[in-house]
């Protein structure tokens, strides 16, 4: 089955994995630890989506949705 191609300017989203968003945003790592998520070493990171991560911590939707927009305006700004 083929994967969805993301676009490059699309930002981050909540079906990405957490190793795809740190390898290509390292700045939002301080974010995601900010907001109780320290998956950075985590091996399930390479394959859970934030979205998966945050409900598995037991994030609510708008705890989810504020962290994605605070790491989509940090790499607004580099």
């Amino acid at each position: 089955m083929p994967t969805k191609q993301k676009n490059s300017n699309e930002g981050i989203t909540k079906e990405m994995n957490f190793a795809e968003v740190l390898e290509k945003y390292p700045q939002t790592a301080a974010i995601m630890m900010n907001h109780g998520l320290h998956c950075i070493g985590c091996h399930i990171a390479a394959y859970e989506s934030i979205e998966q991560g945050c409900m598995a911590h037991g994030m609510s939707e708008q705890d989810l949705k504020k962290m994605i927009d605070e790491m989509n305006m940090a790499i607004k700004k580099k």
